[in-house]
């Protein structure tokens, strides 16, 4: 009980810290694009329990005051190391190292693009999506079979902490490296969609901004075909007035198109009309804003004060020749 106990308060303190760490500045399991990276995640999991598990046994061997004799005992606590925990280690490695040769061989080819993560969060579920977003069923398998292995381990050697590395069956290993297999050949097969990360609208002119994006790209808004102007590998460029409606953007490159992109545009506010200070009203341009409690008078009038009364006698048109009053 003691052993368990002991071994419990190790994986909590080896645990607890890294995971605030990881959570607050995730960069070390990103991948070129600032996402998740599965493979990287998977073999820093797996390094995590295999350094608990060694921990632990050190532990209790200290503990029991003869640790000579504990370690090295026939079978010993460590005596399915080689043939267990290394393969399982194993695995999740090997795709963490031929996902980024791959990677990195299409990238410089221009197969591939990776485009940057236009969110700054870095949520779990981009474990188990590809780099549009949508959920990727490779990717999910690796990650599900890999953590209730890894569940596995963790109770089975809590269940009997004394005895040191549970003798688990030699056929698990397959649980990590058949999807690692799996996972890094489908890095290999899939051919890469084009991605939109961002619209936006600057001077009647249109950019899309993403990745993956060729020569011959095809942009369509709200399902009609634009014609583009200058694309880049990450940015497509359409002439297009001040919208009043959301626009739906897809991009076709090489017979594969992304997922759409909704962008809402911002409401203008209409030319030729100006806001007053407060108090007064919102008057047309080009007209006059007369002061509160005074009356514009017709032309020819003067324009006299609130509550008084305007002699008409002395302020009308006479005609010329005419002597006022006759």
């Amino acid at each position: 009980m003691t052993a368990t106990l002991l071994a419990l308060a190790l994986l909590i303190a080896a645990v607890g810290p890294a995971a605030w760490r990881l959570r607050r500045s995730p960069a070390f399991i990103t991948g070129r694009d600032g996402r998740l990276s599965t493979s990287t995640a998977l073999a820093l999991a797996w390094t995590v329990i295999l350094v608990w598990l060694l921990v632990a046994v050190l532990a209790h061997a200290l503990t029991t005051g003869d640790s000579t004799r504990y370690l090295n005992a026939d079978p010993g606590p460590l005596s399915p190391l080689a043939t267990v925990y290394l393969p399982l280690l194993g695995g999740p490695y090997t795709a963490l190292i031929g996902a980024k040769a791959v990677v990195g061989i299409r990238l410089q080819h221009g197969t591939l693009a990776k485009p940057a993560s236009a969110s700054p969060h870095r949520p779990l579920r981009e474990l188990i999506a590809n780099d549009s977003g949508r959920t990727d069923l490779v990717d999910l398998q690796y990650v599900a079979l890999n953590t209730v292995t890894m569940l596995y381990v963790v109770a089975a050697f809590l269940a009997d902490a004394e005895a040191g590395l549970p003798d688990l069956p030699p056929q698990l290993w397959a649980l990590t490296g058949a999807p690692a297999g799996a996972y890094l050949l489908n890095k290999l097969a899939t051919r890469p969609n084009p991605v939109i990360t961002a619209v936006s609208l600057t001077n009647d002119t249109l950019t899309v901004r993403g990745g993956g994006f060729t020569p011959d790209a095809r942009l369509e808004l709200n399902g009609t075909p634009v014609p583009t102007t200058a694309p880049t590998p990450d940015t497509l460029t359409t002439p297009l007035p001040h919208p009043t409606h959301p626009l739906t953007a897809v991009v076709t490159s090489h017979g594969l198109r992304s997922d759409p992109y909704t962008h809402t545009p911002t409401t203008p506010t209409p030319a030729g009309d100006e806001l007053t200070p407060a108090g007064d009203e919102l008057t047309p341009a080009g007209e006059e804003h007369t002061p509160a409690g005074d009356e514009l008078t017709p032309a020819g009038d003067e324009l006299t004060p609130a509550g008084e009364e305007r002699t008409p006698a002395e302020d009308e048109l006479t005609p010329p020749g005419a002597r006022p009053g006759r």
